[in-house]
């Protein structure tokens, strides 16, 4: 058996915000700059301090050393091959040179300076305690002062980042409810509505979400108008012509008119319906339904051999007729396009229809129906299936197209279930 992979572990989904890594960016780059001007002064203010020390401890290594020569007696700093001086001195000192060292003498900082006399190493200490100390003060100085700077350059930096993004989730909120249709949504940034002022990239952004919205929605709007219009002109004729047809005498061309012509009512019809679902101002007849004999109303009314299965009947609210309407074209596809045996199942507040035909065409399952398309060759024009979504849209519903796995198309409505509360006054007492 081949070992199996071991999975990395997933990071936090806010570690892939903006903030987040804008907060990171400045965290990093707070302390880079701190930690580098750090110690440029810690290097610096060390080094002078450092310097003025061993200066002076030479200065004094000169006065001793005169001393000395004269024969006078030694201060208390000074003397020959003193005890605790650092062993590089002594090889200095040996080698007839002068030198200082900085070092530790019995847990004290000092620097030392020696040099030759007589054979022996001639030595001074200079007490380096205070500027140790002015060095250590310095280094908690430059941390104290570093934290301070590192988090008020992130907190500024968090909100100005903050700032921009909650506009970018705005502009995103605003291009999602476009994508749901809702069509008059708008960013409405108040940095495009001056001229004047200048203009960010993010309200770059916003501003071409605006244009589009707007553009979109006047094509769609001309394209709703027309569509209106066009079914409404056809109307008249189509009448005048229905009713020419009944006179023709019995006979196949007779027939083939008739035929014609109610399929362009429907047609028209499906068109005038189609206008008043993308108008949006439909209004809803609410009422309390038992679905599974509302089901098979359904199939009884659409005339065709189609199998009813009521798995759990529910009771639902919704408006009768639009479920119908939507229920009756799912049916009608399902012969039209699928193949027998067409089932209707009612699994409580969820209706599906399944035929065992060649399934729903890919372009369907992904950007859902589209009016006057369809494939296979089959009769109709793609309007069926866009009402029932329209209809379903407006009782609130949701309708989904999928694949069966044996095979076939399935469209699965889903509709809120009525739920019964019990009156208080209708329960038993004790």
């Amino acid at each position: 058996m081949s070992p199996r992979r071991s999975r990395r572990p997933r990071a936090p989904s806010w570690t892939a915000t903006l903030t987040w890594k804008a907060a990171v960016f400045i965290a990093v780059m707070c302390c880079a700059l701190a930690a580098l001007l750090g110690t440029l002064v810690h290097v610096s203010v060390t080094g002078q301090t450092v310097r003025d020390a061993r200066e002076k401890a030479l200065s004094r290594l000169t006065d001793v050393t005169r001393l000395y020569e004269a024969g006078e007696p030694l201060p208390p700093f000074a003397g020959l091959d003193p005890p605790g001086l650092p062993q590089e001195l002594r090889a200095l000192t040996a080698r007839g040179e002068r030198g200082t060292v900085v070092a530790d003498d019995r847990g004290r900082p000092t620097v030392w300076a020696a040099g030759p006399a007589d054979g022996h190493a001639l030595a001074v200490r200079v007490d380096h305690t205070v500027g140790a100390g002015t060095i250590d003060a310095l280094d908690r100085s430059i941390v104290g002062s570093s934290i301070l700077a590192i988090g008020v350059t992130l907190g500024v930096g968090v909100v100005a980042v903050t700032r921009v993004t909650r506009r970018l989730h705005a502009t995103a909120q605003v291009a999602r409810r476009i994508t749901a249709g809702d069509l008059d949504a708008r960013v409405d940034d108040p940095r495009t509505k001056d001229p004047r002022r200048p203009q960010d990239e993010v309200a770059t952004v916003s501003d071409a979400l605006d244009t589009m919205a707007s553009s979109l929605q006047r094509k769609l709007q001309s394209e709703q108008r027309f569509t209106a219009d066009v079914a409404h002109e056809l109307r008249t004729p189509l009448t005048g012509l229905s009713a020419a047809a009944e006179l023709l005498p019995e006979g196949r061309p007779a027939e083939l008119v008739r035929d014609r012509v109610r399929t362009m009512r429907g047609l028209t019809e499906d068109l005038l319906e189609i206008s008043r679902l993308d108008a949006r101002n439909e209004t809803v007849d609410l009422a309390v339904h038992e679905l599974g004999p509302l089901v098979e109303r359904v199939v009884l009314a659409s005339g065709t051999e189609t199998e009813v299965r009521i798995v759990r009947d529910a009771t639902v609210e919704t408006d009768r007729r639009r479920l119908e309407r939507v229920l009756g074209n799912l049916v009608a596809n399902a012969h039209r396009h699928g193949r027998p045996p067409v089932v209707v199942t009612v699994d409580g507040a969820t209706v599906e229809v399944r035929d065992h035909g060649p399934g729903y065409p890919e372009y369907l399952l992904v950007s859902g129906p589209q009016r006057f398309r369809t494939e296979g060759g089959g009769k109709g024009h793609g309007l069926g299936l866009t009402i029932a979504r329209g209809q379903a849209e407006v009782i609130g519903a949701e309708l989904e197209f999928g694949r069966a796995r044996e095979g076939g198309a399935e469209a699965r409505i889903r509709l809120p279930e009525y739920v019964r509360f019990e009156d208080e006054d209708d329960t038993p007492r004790g």
